[in-house]
């Protein structure tokens, strides 16, 4: 069995303690509403949540699932890079995931926002509707469609360490590309450099289209989507200007 590093092994540490936390502490409610990322503009996001989040996760299967993938390409990511460089592209990419997803969630909701408060609505009435789920009185059908639409978003919540996990799978395949990977429900063996961009793909399509493939219908795709792009930003960078060439192939 591959021996855990220092890095990963505090990580792990830390995600189970926060794990614990989610399903003991105020039944499972406070903790998570504290800690989990929520939509900027709705009351319950504070700013800690962009770092707290990468450490929370909604279920079992969901924690064991992401730890497993940090074991399994944490450590030699973290053996290659020095522990260092392994939590400066861990962390990046949770910064990441959580640019693009929240950056893809603006996108959804500015343009009903825009138009509920160009029809005469005020922001403390829009917010005050959404987060109750109900409907002040004279609101026409043509404004309670601009509600229905950006609910969910305003309402969304974010949790785990997969956008961190997808930076460290994309450094993963940059130092291990010719490294042959299987997929839980597609047992055959692809090599990295096929393997990381074909799910890196998945979660795009699944981001744009609503349409999942593996994961639950209520990921975060982007998410996925940025920290694996900000983990290839950064191993592109140091590839290029800091390590020795004769270290990539």
């Amino acid at each position: 069995m591959m021996r855990l590093s220092e890095t990963v092994k505090h990580l792990l540490i830390i995600n189970v303690i926060m794990f614990i936390g989610t399903m003991t502490i105020g039944n499972g409610t406070l903790f998570y509403d504290l800690f989990a990322l929520h939509f900027p503009k709705n009351p319950a996001f504070e700013p800690w949540q962009i770092i707290t989040h990468m450490f929370m996760h909604g279920g079992l299967m969901h924690i064991l699932f992401n730890m497993f993938a940090l074991w399994m390409f944490g450590v030699p990511v973290e053996q290659y890079l020095g522990w260092k460089k392994f939590l400066f592209i861990y962390l990046s990419a949770g910064l990441g995931a959580v640019a693009l997803q929240l950056g893809y969630y603006y996108f959804q909701f500015l343009p009903s926002y825009e138009n509920l408060i160009s029809s005469g609505i005020t922001p403390n009435e829009i917010t005050q509707m959404l987060t109750n789920n109900e409907v002040i009185k004279g609101v026409s059908q043509a404004q309670f469609a601009d509600l229905q639409t950006i609910f969910p978003v305003f309402n969304a919540s974010m949790v785990g360490a997969s956008g961190c996990i997808m930076g460290i799978l994309v450094a993963f395949g940059m130092v291990n590309p010719e490294a042959r990977l299987l997929m839980i429900f597609l047992p055959i063996p692809i090599k990295a450099k096929y393997f990381i961009p074909g799910i890196i793909l998945l979660d795009l399509i699944s981001g744009i289209t609503g349409q999942s493939f593996f994961s639950p219908s209520n990921t975060a795709y982007m998410a996925h989507v940025g920290g694996a792009l900000t983990g290839f930003i950064i191993m592109w960078y140091w590839k290029k200007t800091q390590f020795n060439k004769n270290r990539w192939y």
